[in-house]
């Protein structure tokens, strides 16, 4: 009788230890596993925690033309979709271009922060326009557009020249041009980069970062900022180089180029982003948040 009663208790004994063991394989599974808290900068998770009620106008090009804000959607020449840094991104070919009408917060800008990603092969080939706003005004001043940001000619294998260009028409029948550039910016091509540009309306201060690192500034004297008559602002070339053109100034130029690699995250605030905000916009949008 001892001895059936030692069996029944072994029996009993090991289907306990059964079922302790699969109920701590099954606390110990990856569905109750805690969550790793996500990695901030300053504070930030998400790209669009950084000053969401500045935020005017973004264009993600996630297989859309769509400014995710206004609604207002571009069109394409010659374009398509890519791998972007964040989703997808505007993949730019060749004569190829977006050009979508200026949403009325833009138009009505005073300060601004104005952001970008490209990946680019090297530029050889003139000019090549990432980002522009158009100028019409009659009389020659709207050769150039009102926000030009482009990689001009006279770079290397190694280095960028980064321009920027803004525009405005101060009561003044010329208008006033701000020039910021060139900047040699550090092995651009083949790789995610980041411009930043940001203008402070009350000291006519221009700003440009390039990947999260201030490379220039320029103050204007009596330069303040004035959009309300833009129309048309252009994805992947400067604004003479579309078909027509989109100034009635001047057509295409032979040292003016495309941009046939892939842009993305295009985002426009209506206030000057500090410093430290542009890092961490950079730090976040580089790891696809």
């Amino acid at each position: 009788m001892k001895k059936k009663f030692n069996k029944l208790t072994f029996v009993l004994l090991g289907i306990t230890l059964l079922l302790s063991v699969s109920c701590q394989k099954t606390f110990d599974s990856k569905s109750y596993a805690p969550s790793k808290p996500l990695q901030s900068f300053g504070g930030y998770t998400n790209s669009s925690d950084i000053e969401p009620t500045a935020l005017v106008s973004y264009f993600p090009f996630s297989n859309s033309l769509k400014d995710s804000l206004s609604a207002t959607t571009g069109v394409a020449t010659k374009t398509s979709f890519a791998k972007g840094v964040r989703g997808e991104g505007l993949q730019g070919a060749n004569n190829g271009y977006v050009v979508s009408d200026v949403p009325v917060a833009v138009q009505n800008l005073q300060s601004f922060t104005i952001s970008l990603w490209v990946k680019m092969g090297q530029n050889t080939d003139g000019a090549v326009g990432l980002f522009d706003i158009d100028n019409n005004q009659v009389g020659g001043a709207g050769f150039w557009g009102s926000m030009a940001i482009f990689f001009d000619n006279g770079g290397s294998a190694t280095t960028g020249v980064l321009k920027v260009h803004v525009f405005s028409n101060p009561e003044s029948p010329t208008g006033l041009d701000a020039w910021e550039g060139g900047y040699s910016v550090p092995n651009p091509w083949n790789v995610w980069s980041q411009v930043v540009v940001t203008y402070d309306n009350p000291s006519s201060t221009v700003i440009v970062y390039f990947n999260g690192k201030q490379v220039g500034t320029n103050t204007v004297a009596g330069f303040k900022l004035d959009w309300t008559t833009a129309k048309k602002m252009v994805f992947g070339t400067l604004q003479f180089q579309t078909d027509p053109s989109l100034t009635a100034n001047t057509g295409a130029q032979g040292w003016a180029s495309y941009m046939t690699g892939v842009e993305d995250q295009v985002r426009i605030y209506n206030k000057v982003l500090t410093a430290k905000e542009v890092k961490y916009l950079n730090s976040l949008e580089a790891i696809g948040r």
